[in-house]
């Protein structure tokens, strides 16, 4: 006769712990995981939209749209549609999923990033205005050191946009000290427009030589949105 042994209760007790210990140490890695994969798709988005803003200043003489369509009455992300992969269904924008960011807090939202419609005096102007009119590309000195896109912060103050009509398409740019990451202000028409810790504490941005970049929040000045230098 051969007695059954089983686990005893410290040796139960022994697996659970190593297997709790294992999950604290195994979570925290694939939570990096997670954040550093949304940070990729972001990244890919963000250059195809730089692909199709290209595509767009070549089929119109260079010019780009900057604030609410350039005074189109369309708004940037609708403009550079057609020179783009995907296309909304009717004026819903829930069918593209390029101008979405995965690490977006609410899905709803189908426009997770924000244009450059800053435009200055002169180089000792700090606060600036909005901008309605396109502007050439050839008017940006340095365009490598200039940002045109970056997140769409988050947040009760920002409109959710699910169709072409939706509130909210004219405030899908930057224009203002309060729309910069280091900025508290959740004013609906000042507050902060660039996300501050979407990705790692900081924003992936697309500059108008077309390449794409993190920016930390801490590090984001109003001379980096200046087209003329």
């Amino acid at each position: 006769m051969h007695k059954r042994r089983g686990f005893t209760l410290v040796e139960l007790l022994v697996v659970i712990a190593i297997i709790a210990l294992l999950m604290g140490i195994l979570m925290p890695v694939l939570q990096m995981a997670r954040r550093q994969a949304k940070s990729v798709v972001c990244t890919s988005n963000v250059r195809q939209i730089g692909l199709g803003a290209n595509l767009y200043a070549e089929a119109w003489d260079l010019y780009i749209p900057r604030g609410k369509g350039g005074g189109t009455g369309e708004a940037w992300y609708q403009l550079f549609m057609p020179y783009l992969a995907q296309t909304p269904i009717g004026k819903d924008y829930r069918s593209v999923k390029i101008y979405r960011c995965p690490g977006y807090p609410d899905k709803a939202q189908t426009v997770c990033y924000v244009v450059n419609g800053w435009t200055f005096r002169d180089k000792s102007d700090i606060e600036g205005r909005e901008i309605q009119e396109p502007t050439k590309l050839t008017a940006c000195r340095r365009p490598v050191f200039t940002i045109y896109l970056a997140d769409n912060e988050s947040g009760p103050w920002r409109h959710i946009i699910r169709k072409a009509d939706d509130p909210g398409t004219n405030r899908c740019d930057v224009w203002n000290p309060g729309h910069l990451p280091s900025s508290d202000s959740h004013d609906i028409t000042r507050g902060r427009r660039v996300a501050r810790a979407r990705h790692r504490k900081g924003s992936n941005c697309l500059y108008l030589d077309w390449h794409v970049e993190w920016v930390a929040a801490e590090d984001m000045t109003i001379d980096m949105w200046r087209f003329e230098k």
